[in-house]
């Protein structure tokens, strides 16, 4: 009997532990130049096995998380070693000294996409939150999409009405980032924009940050700078009170989510950022290791396709 009752306890605790750990982010770099993902988690909540790692072109990760993670995920650029062997990352630097961030998170500017997950399974445990973030400013193309279908209930609308749908900013807002908000990398032979600041970011005042006498909703507006974030990327966040247009969900299913750098876009390739025109990081590249597993997206093809259109469209009309 006692033999009986251990096995029987080992059984319920490794179910505990699946459970746990039963939401996959599939974590994929379709630039053209290497991304090295940053993952931190929300305060009181355990990180994953990783918080860091090099994703070259083509290359894709999957990270486990525990079923009510939340935290966010964003992609640095331009890392290397410093003189004293210190990692640093022109963008999206975590300030941790290492590959690997170590609850640090992303210095702005940088692309972020944000996670509440419900901790639910077969669609019974609520719903996640989820969002891509350019209130921190702008650094790289970035879709995030439920890696599952969703149920057949569709799950509750969130404020703009819809669930289980992609989102982020696919367009490549550093070929197009005012002077004034732009940061510039340089090497002898020539300068590029690495990423586009925030408005608050640059200027640290009140209207922008929507802080002080301009703390809410009904005092924090957006600005000519955040619809220009806005008009490039409808379904992404421009700014602190933008979240009528910016916040999805979908019924918690486990089945997690895939988060794509430069979606579908071979045209990023030659596009904003100083490593793909020729500024090489000083940094070589990890090496990659992990589940390799391409990603599939030709389920989400058509609606990428629609969401460049609708972003090309917008900024046209804005």
């Amino acid at each position: 009997m006692g033999a009986l009752l251990h096995f029987l306890s080992l059984l319920l605790f490794l179910s505990l532990l699946q459970g746990a750990q039963a939401a996959t982010f599939t974590i994929s770099n379709r630039c053209g130049y290497t991304v090295w993902p940053g993952i931190l988690s929300n305060a009181g909540v355990a990180p994953p096995s990783t918080t860091g790692f090099a994703l070259s072109p083509g290359q894709t990760l999957a990270v486990s998380v525990a079923a009510a993670w939340s935290g966010r995920i964003w992609g640095r650029t331009l890392c290397g070693q410093d003189s004293s062997g210190k990692f640093t990352c022109a963008t999206g630097d975590c300030g941790s000294g290492d590959v690997q961030c170590n609850g640090g998170g992303a210095a702005p500017p940088a692309t972020l996409a944000e996670f509440t997950l419900a901790g639910g399974s077969g669609g019974g445990g609520g719903d996640d939150f989820y969002d891509v973030s350019l209130v921190d400013g702008y650094n790289l193309p970035m879709l995030v999409a439920p890696s599952t279908p969703p149920p057949a209930s569709g799950g509750a609308a969130s404020n703009n009405g819809s669930s289980c749908q992609v989102t982020g900013c696919v367009m490549d807002l550093n070929k197009s980032c005012p002077a004034e908000l732009q940061v510039v990398a340089a090497s002898a032979a020539r300068r590029a924009v690495a990423a586009c600041k925030s408005a608050c970011e640059a200027f640290g005042t009140a209207e922008y940050c929507c802080s002080g006498a301009h703390g809410s909703p009904a005092t924090c507006a957006a600005t000519a700078y955040s619809r220009f974030f806005k008009g490039a990327c409808p379904r992404a966040y421009s700014y602190a009170y933008d979240d009528a247009t910016s916040t999805f969900t979908c019924a918690a299913a486990g089945g997690g989510y895939d988060v794509v750098f430069c979606p579908g876009m071979s045209s990023l390739k030659s596009g904003g950022n100083p490593e793909a025109v020729g500024l090489p990081p000083t940094y070589s590249t990890m090496a990659f290791t992990g589940n390799a597993e391409s990603l599939t997206m030709s389920r989400n093809s058509l609606v990428i396709l629609l969401m460049i259109i609708s972003s090309v469209i917008s900024t046209l009309s804005w």
